[in-house]
């Protein structure tokens, strides 16, 4: 039986908070899922756009360890936005982050499972229905290691990351030294010029880049289980995990480009590694790609289950959710419920997206949705994080910098992209990626409600 516990304390260190931070970005698996979406919308320019939003992304990281210095807080943004613009707007924040982590759910999983089909049964990679069925057994596996402790979760993704970094880092090295002198792409200044992007084409390739990055703040969800010490574990774990995926998103879909032709890259879909691979390696060492591909998708399927239950309990915890959510298994120290959530939750989400026509139509109504989430709560931490510290703008200049002008340069991108993107989207994009958002006024209200009775009984 799960019980009101602490989480594990201490359980994690700096090197463990670096690895978590990585995993939760998903290296392969983003450039495996998410390749075909951004070149098909704007190019050789995907690789400016990657940059640029790293940049951008390293803002918001900067303002998300900077609010970490009030107190680890397993609710992360939520915690600190409640402190500086009250409980509605932290409920909000979390609230956005607990969607976009149970939309991907599918996001992530159909890949995991279309990877696993390539290996195991390759005729029924493009079946809506054995891809979601397998995908449903991932996310229960997943689910039982997160729900086992963090440990374990930590244990896996170490074992994870260290093989799959070893794959990447083969293909990189391989595709630079085959297709360099005869490249498919050739590399120019173009693709990370400023002057190559219209508002237009930079919002569209911004809100597939977000979601390259996105993943990394689990470090923040999870800064109470590490270890104490300053500076704290959980940003240093953010900044090295960022400081490490902008250089290497920038370089592998360079080398993406540089290997595959845009035709290449259209019909490998969802396998854009396998088929970079396919070209380097003989028979059947292409398939390290997609095992890579699939450590990589277990790894962010198992830290976004993170962020979400980790959230779940801090927002419950602080009453703004049923209190049903604060309780911690005994023995495990994980958050029970909120685990079993996630999970049902994800399910019925499997369930539903199952029936639109074709798998890329389930990636790239997902994906985008998210990227809308993502722009949503992210951009209330930076805009906290602005205000808490505006003062530091009179101050030393590296200051201001850190703690003001980036953080609100790249506050105010979200809220662009945000905006700008939507008029290019279907209804079920918005409806998917806002109104999910606009549920969270029915828990909202229920936990109102919930308090004002509890008053008198108090009484």
């Amino acid at each position: 039986m799960a019980q009101e516990h602490s989480l594990a304390k201490g359980a994690l260190g700096v090197v463990e908070s670096v690895i978590m931070g990585i995993a939760g970005t998903a290296p392969a698996y983003s450039i495996a899922a998410t390749t075909a979406l951004i070149v098909g919308t704007v190019g050789v320019l995907s690789v400016g756009s990657i940059l640029y939003c790293g940049l951008i992304m390293f803002g918001m990281m900067l303002a998300f360890i900077n609010l970490n210095k009030m107190a680890p807080d397993a609710g992360a943004s939520f915690a600190w936005v409640s402190r500086v613009f009250g409980p509605t707007w932290g409920f909000f924040s979390g609230w956005g982050l607990i969607v976009a982590s149970v939309v991907f759910m599918v996001t992530a999983t159909v890949p995991a499972a279309q990877a696993t089909l390539k290996i195991l049964s390759p005729d029924h990679v493009d079946s809506t229905g054995w891809v979601t069925a397998t995908a449903a057994i991932w996310l229960t596996l997943i689910s039982a290691v997160v729900g086992k402790g963090i440990k374990h979760a930590s244990f896996a993704q170490i074992l994870f990351t260290i093989i799959e970094t070893a794959i990447v880092l083969t293909i990189i090295a391989a595709g630079l030294y085959y297709f360099w002198d005869q490249p498919a792409h050739v590399p120019s200044l173009h693709w990370f010029s400023p002057t190559s992007f219209t508002a237009e084409t930079f919002a569209s390739g911004a809100l597939v880049a977000i979601f390259f990055y996105w993943g990394w703040d689990v470090t923040m969800n999870l800064g109470e289980e590490t270890v104490e010490g300053e500076p704290q574990p959980a940003g240093k774990g953010a900044f090295w995990s960022m400081v490490n995926l902008i250089v290497f998103f920038v370089i592998m879909l360079t080398v993406v480009l540089i290997v595959l032709t845009d035709q290449e890259i259209a019909d490998a879909d969802t396998n854009v590694m396998f088929a970079v691979a396919e070209k380097l390696f003989p028979s059947p060492w292409g398939y390290l790609a997609v095992v890579s591909t699939i450590l990589s998708t277990i790894g962010t399927i198992e830290t976004q289950i993170l962020c979400f239950t980790r959230s779940m309990f801090s927002m419950s915890r602080a009453d703004m959710l049923h209190p049903r959510y604060a309780k911690v298994h005994p023995e495990w120290q994980t958050p029970l419920t909120a685990t079993v959530w996630i999970w049902a939750l994800g399910l019925l989400l499997l369930l539903g997206f199952s029936y639109l026509p074709a798998v890329t139509d389930i990636l790239n109504t997902s994906l985008t949705a998210i990227g809308l989430q993502i722009c949503f709560y992210m951009g209330i931490a930076g805009a906290a994080s602005v205000w808490h510290y505006r003062g530091m703008i009179r101050g030393k200049p590296m200051d201001a910098l850190t703690h003001v002008i980036w953080p609100g340069l790249s506050t105010a991108f979200m809220v662009f992209v945000g905006f700008y993107s939507m008029k290019d989207l279907d209804w079920l994009t918005i409806g998917v990626g806002l109104g999910g958002i606009a549920l969270g006024f029915v828990p909202l209200l229920l936990s109102a409600q919930r308090r004002k009775a509890a008053v008198p009984a108090a009484a």
